[in-house]
């Protein structure tokens, strides 16, 4: 038989131009988890949709798929897919497999800093604690 010696499994990067990829493996390449069992657990658990559907592990992706993750923080991360690569590079080799569509957060509201009290003057008062919590009102209703 004419078999080349050494390596019996081809273990080389994947062809550029493949149609399809396992998702939970492009989503370990993308970067949006840092092993590939945690990529599988999120899909599992429902947490990623793909084109509006639940998606399995072994659901394939294409180029041109909408892709939603719900990140372990809870944040929601929405790309759509560019490129296909089965390969864990560096970062930003990573972010060229994907389009991020993912609107902004809204800014959060900073909270004041609370009315200064004099160290040892015990507890507010009844009627202090009335002016304190209208004053809190105000603050919070422009």
């Amino acid at each position: 038989m004419d078999r080349p010696r050494g390596r019996r499994y081809h273990t080389g990067a994947m062809d550029p131009t493949a149609a399809a990829l396992r998702i939970d493996k492009w989503l370990w390449a993308a970067r949006f988890f840092k092993t590939r069992s945690l990529a599988t657990g999120a899909c599992a658990g429902g947490k990623v949709d793909v084109n509006e559907e639940a998606a399995k592990p072994a659901r394939l992706v294409r180029s041109g798929d909408l892709v939603k993750v719900t990140l372990p923080q809870g944040r929601r991360r929405i790309v759509k897919v560019v490129s296909l690569d089965d390969r864990r590079g560096p970062a930003t080799t990573a972010r060229a497999l994907y389009e991020d569509l993912t609107p902004p957060e809204p800014p959060r509201l900073r909270q004041g800093t609370p009315p200064y009290r004099e160290p040892g003057t015990g507890r507010p008062t009844k009627r202090e604690r009335r002016d304190l919590d209208r004053l809190m009102e105000e603050r919070e209703t422009p």
